[in-house]
């Protein structure tokens, strides 16, 4: 099937000599004699000195030599990472199912119930692994796709086989046994529903875990690294019997979690058990230092972000020089906005002086949480919010010169199929937004990002 290629990176080796001649639009269609079905084979068949790139162009083939150094980049970005296009299907059926809960009237490509092993050896998206055939496991060990990303929920099989909604869901410690065969190193997570596989069932799921990385390790291969615990996610148009956790319910978890994470220090070196951000947010507790975190395993998944922008704040704030700021407006969701409270405080504090002349009101950035309407106030993370929930909340209000928001909001660098890149949930742009806000509105993904964009706005 082959790839249609994107982009080629200047001064790469897709760039250079013989294989010059390659334009964005051609269809790469085998490395060295070998079929490519996505970008991990051009990854892995692509990484020889003298590589040989058959072409579909115009409905012709064409042969270019690529000579490359071992550290020097092939180079090429593709339209698809999977040159199919289509994603591999979830066959489960779970009670807690975010795509079940999605709201009505959205783009195609967020109704897909995704359950793709390449997708998270690509991306670290989690999988079930519940759909691999003898042919993935097959390219599993030939190309020792590492690491993975799995969804276990609960070792115990009838358990979990619940939780899936799928009575034919295989063993998973007897999966990850396999994958740590073939050295394959897997990050784990746990969703926890409130009274199904919490309590008692949560402590026979990290013990299993943890046993299973004890055997990995014994056999010199590559262990269960890190597990996950992470709270059931809802959103008002979910129809079954789940429910979030209670500030006092999410204490007891971590009060449960907190023993199996110093155990684990003690004996492996390491945390192992990792309670998501959430947890302690709606808590009211502190996350953990930032040593507790290892090496951030799983930060992707919301385990650590907060700690990670505690820290940065500490960093940067120490090289803020007092400037006239132009005034702009910080928008977010409402899970994370207690903890950017006293960030944005502070920061207007050190680096502040008094408003820009001609402004109104005592701020030059002001935080402004946004509650979630599209899929209900249950759903409290910024990368969960609508452009026009965004529109509606901040529309008629004092915005200063530009609006800041969260960079989750938006779709990535390949977009989302149907959306391309920098489009939100319902499909709005930067320029939409600014439109309609009648301000510029900018966009950031880091407190380093943010610092800059206030920087480039204060010296226009």
């Amino acid at each position: 099937m082959g790839g249609v290629i994107a982009s080629i990176e200047p001064g790469s080796a897709a760039a250079a000599g013989r294989a010059a001649g390659l334009r964005p639009g051609d269809r790469l269609l085998a490395i060295n004699g070998h079929p490519l079905r996505d970008v991990i084979d051009v990854q892995f068949y692509g990484a020889d000195e003298t590589l040989d790139l058959l072409v579909e162009r115009d409905g012709r083939p064409r042969h270019f030599l690529v000579r490359r150094r071992y550290d020097r980049p092939l180079g090429l970005t593709f339209t698809h990472l999977t040159f199919d296009v289509d994603i591999r299907r979830c066959r489960n059926d779970c009670d807690f199912c975010f795509v079940k809960q999605n709201a009505p009237a959205m783009r195609k490509s967020l109704y897909v119930k995704d359950d793709d092993y390449r997708y998270s050896f690509l991306s670290g998206s989690f999988v079930t692994l519940t759909n691999l055939t003898e042919a993935d496991w097959a390219r599993l060990e030939e190309q020792r796709l590492s690491p993975l990303y799995v969804s276990v929920h609960a070792t115990d099989p009838e358990l979990r086989r619940r939780l899936l909604g799928l009575k034919s869901a295989p063993d998973v410690v007897d999966q990850l046994r396999r994958l740590a065969d073939l050295g394959i190193e897997v990050h784990t997570q746990v969703v926890l529903v409130p009274g199904v596989n919490d309590g008692e069932h949560l402590a026979q799921t990290v013990a299993g875990l943890r046993s299973t990385a004890s055997a990995a390790e014994a056999l010199h291969d590559e262990p269960v690294a890190s597990v996950s615990i992470v709270p059931i996610g809802l959103t008002r148009f979910h129809r079954g019997s789940c429910r979030p956790y209670t500030p006092e319910q999410s204490r007891a978890v971590l009060d449960q979690v907190e023993g199996w994470r110093v155990e684990s220090r003690e004996q492996r070196g390491c945390t192992f058990v990792y309670p998501s951000d959430e947890w302690y947010l709606v808590a009211g507790r502190d996350v953990p230092p930032a040593d507790e975190y290892d090496d951030f395993p799983q930060v992707e998944n919301g385990v650590g972000m907060v700690r990670q922008l505690l820290d940065e704040w500490q960093e940067l704030k120490g090289g803020l020089l007092a400037r006239p700021l132009k005034r702009a407006t910080l928008a977010c969701g409402t899970l994370i906005a207690p903890v950017l409270g006293p960030i944005v405080d502070e920061f207007n504090r050190l680096a502040g002086g008094p408003p820009k002349t001609g402004g109104t009101g005592g701020y030059r950035l002001r935080l402004r949480p946004v509650v979630n309407r599209l899929f209900g106030a249950v759903t409290t993370v910024s990368g969960l919010l609508a452009g026009r929930d965004v529109v509606e909340a901040l529309q008629g209000e004092s915005l200063g010169d530009f609006v800041l928001l969260p960079r989750a909001m938006f779709t990535g660098r390949y977009g989302a199929g149907d959306a391309p890149p920098g489009t939100t949930l319902d499909d709005l742009s930067i320029a939409d937004l600014s439109a309609q806000l009648g301000v510029r509105v900018e966009m950031a993904g880091t407190l380093t990002e943010a610092l800059d964009v206030i920087g480039r706005a204060g010296e226009l």
